[in-house]
């Protein structure tokens, strides 16, 4: 069976994502449409990045993935096919698909070239959607493009090593739907540095000294109610996808706040570990 996945940033006021499926179910009318977001921020690259690496891992192998988020062409952003991990991904060469590629090496790289068609206003409409059908039928991508060897990486946002190695430097590329902040510090380099030391992380005036594996990891059950850390409390912990993860224990955003606001965390912000 076939799936193709929609990733955007065009959201659910407007026309957009019903004329994409409708686009797609008009050449297959069999297939699987999944929608993985349409509310990432607009033009946010690094976030799309982020969503669609945790969420294509659990399609089956095969799957094609639209990525529609800052698609429109130019000479410094071309459209392009990935072929990486057994998925493909239909895609402007934005540095989207590079928080992948840095862990899979890419089976084939395209840039697409389809002939009687201009990109226009909205591409993924206009041809992402024919590429995404041709790929889904079984084509071939030498079919719709030649090879394309210059992809473009997220280098913005790699966490630092300062310090001497006493300290990693990093940033907040997402904030979820709870208002938790995720960084881009991975377990696999924060233990890497730890070499068993403690530890302090710094999130404008918050300090938090113990990284947790779940979020209720922050209770101490052998304590009574009333001596427990809970709701309400800052935490740290490295969450589903291996990355350091501020969280308020059992907070509402849109009530008493999240993570983000109460911690006055945003988008790119810095947050730092010290080694102590």
């Amino acid at each position: 069976m076939a799936i193709i996945t929609l990733t955007t940033d065009f959201g659910y006021k407007d026309h957009f994502v019903g004329a994409v499926k409708g686009a797609i179910l008009g050449n297959l009318p069999d297939v699987t449409i999944v929608d993985i977001s349409h509310a990432i921020n607009p033009f946010n690259i690094q976030e799309c990045a982020y969503i669609l690496k945790n969420a294509y891992r659990s399609f089956p192998v095969g799957t094609v993935h639209v990525v529609g988020v800052d698609s429109e062409w130019s000479p410094e952003n071309q459209h392009i096919v990935v072929q990486v991990d057994g998925h493909y991904f239909v895609s402007a060469n934005s540095g989207v698909i590079s928080l992948i590629t840095s862990e899979v090496k890419p089976e084939k790289v395209v840039e697409i070239n389809l002939p009687n068609t201009e990109p226009g206003s909205f591409p993924v409409l206009n041809i992402f959607v024919q590429v995404a059908c041709h790929i889904a039928r079984g084509g071939k991508l030498e079919i719709i493009g030649r090879s394309f060897d210059e992809l473009k990486e997220l280098r913005e946002f790699e966490p630092r090593i300062i310090n001497n190695g006493k300290s990693i430097s990093g940033n907040v590329i997402y904030i979820d739907n709870y208002g938790n902040v995720v960084t881009n510090i991975q377990k696999g380099l924060f233990e890497a540095y730890r070499n068993g030391r403690d530890y302090e992380i710094i999130a404008r005036t918050t300090k938090i000294s113990k990284v947790h594996h779940s979020y209720n990891g922050i209770i101490n059950y052998s304590l009574d109610r009333s001596q427990r850390m809970g709701p309400g409390d800052a935490l740290a912990l490295f969450n589903s996808a291996g990355y350091i993860e501020l969280a308020i224990y059992k907070s509402d955003l849109n009530s008493v706040g999240g993570a983000s606001s109460l911690l006055g965390l945003n988008y790119r912000d810095t947050v730092t570990i010290n080694f102590l």
